[in-house]
């Protein structure tokens, strides 16, 4: 089943908003809605996860009440025996966050003098209902999802995360996009006192880190501002408080620590279009068909994985979502827009 989503072109002010199509074949048909009556935030069980060792945070008490009234499982795996949620240690341990260093674990490690509340985000350009909003006020009309999504890296090892959130197409919507519209452009917060990584004088990234989409792509039903993940806030070193995710697409394009949405007509330059345009496009779409210039993007290794038990598996167009999101694409040649 393809989900039909606008082309940026086709799209006006009065009907930018997709037309009320969800989920396709990852959608929960069971309905666990809420916590349900016995099931409490610290401890809640979805999926093949158990949430009962994850460490809750310090989070504000408006994000604790949206979470306690999270929409569980809104779209799982097809298979989730083959796409087992990662373990929590590995997803909040081994990440790519140059803000805070290059090694995986930088984050981790380091993340802990960021500073997420409170915390606002700008939301501007082709717009015309724009401004600063609090973090709490961009939440509150929208209704808390869990996702469980794949995530696949360019490096080629991916996890499955079950994320907290809600669609970014509900933002959107809300700022009311001009004609002019047809990109979506994000910045993360820059801020060297509290991230380290940007005061490296080895850094490759023209900060602030920028990322974009194509206005069909954010509105897509499948996009998630991310606030949170297994059950809890979003840990620091996964971008806290606010980080895009786009499961068809590699991980670099799911900025962290948003700070700035605009929309704009012309096509953004990303940070690491910048940085290596021969290895990293604008589109991103995971596709095993077209390798890195440096590796193999046929296959990836997934996440917990050792020695003697690597976990290499097949890499999926689009990271298995093709029959959502393909039809985005036609008639595009994804080599040539890689």
């Amino acid at each position: 089943m393809l989900i039909n989503i606008a082309k940026p072109s086709d799209l006006t002010e009065a009907d930018v908003t997709p037309e009320s199509i969800y989920l396709s074949r990852r959608r929960f048909m069971g309905g666990v809605v809420g916590l349900g009556a016995g099931l409490t935030l610290s401890n809640p069980t979805h999926a093949n996860a158990d949430y009962s060792d994850v460490p809750q945070g310090d989070s504000p008490a408006w994000l604790k009440e949206k979470i306690s009234g999270t929409e569980w499982r809104a779209i799982t795996p097809d298979d989730p025996d083959k796409d087992k949620i990662a373990p929590y240690d590995d997803a909040s341990n081994y990440n790519n966050f140059y803000e805070f260093g290059t090694g995986k674990t930088d984050p981790a490690r380091r993340a802990g003098s960021l500073r997420t509340e409170p915390w606002s985000v700008v939301i501007d350009g082709e717009v015309n209902n724009g401004g600063r909003f609090a973090l709490e006020d961009i939440a509150k009309p929208s209704q808390f999802e869990e996702r469980i999504y794949r995530l696949r890296c360019v490096e080629a090892w991916s996890m499955v995360i079950p994320w907290l959130g809600i669609p970014l197409a509900d933002i959107i919507q809300r700022a009311e996009p001009t004609s002019k519209a047809k990109y979506v452009r994000f910045e993360t917060l820059v801020d060297p006192e509290q991230m380290p990584g940007q005061r490296s004088s080895f850094s490759l990234i023209d900060w602030p880190y920028v990322e974009g989409l194509r206005l069909d792509e954010a509105m897509h039903p499948l996009t998630l501002l991310a606030m949170g993940m297994y059950g809890r806030e979003l840990p620091n070193q996964n971008g806290a408080p606010l980080r895009l995710v786009v499961p068809w697409k590699y991980g670099f394009k799911s900025i962290k620590s948003i700070v700035r949405i605009t929309l704009v007509e012309e096509q953004p330059v990303n940070s690491w279009q910048l940085i290596a345009p021969n290895e990293y496009g604008f589109y991103a779409n995971v596709n095993p068909e077209v390798d890195h210039p440096r590796w193999s993007q046929a296959t990836e290794r997934r996440l917990p994985n050792s020695l003697f038990s690597p976990n290499t598996i097949d890499t999926l167009m689009f990271n298995g979502y093709a029959d959502e999101v393909a039809e985005l694409y036609a008639g595009l040649d994804l080599k040539a827009n890689y």
